[in-house]
């Protein structure tokens, strides 16, 4: 008997590394666009110790969700610091006030599933580097890069709404 479309197992994936490597790394199986899933995103994280996937950001479009399934570490949510680990959901709603990065500050792989709505286009902040982005034709994260827009400038880098145009 076949296994139906919609269904996969994290066993069938294989783990995919990204990343800077000095401080920027992990692994990741991408699942939800792999069964028909549109609307809503997740892939599964391995961070090795004392890295972290992403740099802190933040969405305007996009909520996200983490739920940790082994390991610990060191969840930023805004300006506060929050201790996580095995069975902790963590919400991330949009806005600059929501700003997220989880960091393995533990000894051991810290292994989550990230849920996140699918919303293109989104503008996403880098409040650490002020840096801001913008992704159009595919939701950050989602599986179907070869349509996408995606372009990131310093914050401070206006330009008038005007300039250029003839």
């Amino acid at each position: 008997m076949s296994r139906h479309p919609n269904v996969i197992n994290k066993e069938d994936l294989e783990w995919k590394t990204s990343g800077s490597g000095d401080r920027f790394l992990s692994d990741r199986k991408q699942l939800a666009g792999l069964v028909g899933a549109k609307d809503l995103g997740c892939s599964m994280f391995r961070v090795p110790p004392g890295k972290t996937a992403f740099p802190n950001h933040y969405h305007y479009a996009n909520e996200e969700g983490i739920y940790i399934l082994e390991g610990r570490g060191t969840m930023r949510l805004g300006e506060d610091r929050v201790k996580v680990g095995p069975g902790d959901y963590i919400a991330m709603p949009t806005g600059p006030h929501h700003s997220h990065q989880l960091i393995n500050d533990s000894q051991e792989d810290l292994v989550y599933l990230c849920i996140s709505t699918m919303k293109s286009p989104d503008v996403v902040g880098y409040p650490d580097s002020q840096k801001m982005g913008m992704i159009a034709g595919s939701a950050p994260g989602g599986p179907n890069t070869q349509d996408r827009i995606a372009k990131f400038f310093h914050e401070d880098s206006d330009v008038d709404y005007f300039e250029g145009e003839t």
